[in-house]
């Protein structure tokens, strides 16, 4: 199972709109640097919206941040956009049968260890703000 690219198309979405500030940013210049539809940058642009991260106005003019990017931690973008409740990370096989040692025991077991590794995930996510992100990006392009 993969986390949903909405994830990071948010990020970049957040960082392209912090790293190109001069410049007023449509969902479809945006979409060009993502290399997606606009509709799916507008979608996404509306969760951010939601959070409280960007303003948004219709037509040609553009995004804009209203947070501070270090105040922006990956887990917010995560649970902006992702809507992935508190141990759902992963699914577990349901209907398993119950008159087999394994199938008797396997979700219970099971789930006491994916929790600890969606809290472990979500512990790094909440450690990494979006102002680091564009600052990598930005040596990253020398």
């Amino acid at each position: 199972m993969k986390i949903s690219s909405r994830f990071t198309v948010a990020v970049h979405i957040l960082a392209l709109i912090k790293i190109e500030r001069e410049y007023t940013l449509t969902s479809t210049q945006i979409a060009d640097s993502v290399n997606t539809n606009p509709v799916v940058i507008r979608r996404l642009m509306g969760r951010l919206k939601e959070a409280g991260f960007i303003d948004v106005s219709r037509g040609n003019s553009g995004a804009k941040l209203l947070k501070p990017l270090d105040e922006i931690t990956l887990f917010d973008v995560y649970k902006a956009v992702e809507v992935v409740e508190k141990g759902h990370l992963f699914q577990i096989h349901e209907d398993t049968n119950i008159n087999c040692t394994v199938g008797a025991n396997i979700q219970s077991v099971l789930e006491v260890i994916l929790e600890s590794a969606q809290n472990a995930m979500e512990a790094v996510l909440k450690g990494v703000t979006l102002d680091s992100i564009v600052n990598k990006i930005l040596v990253n392009n020398g």
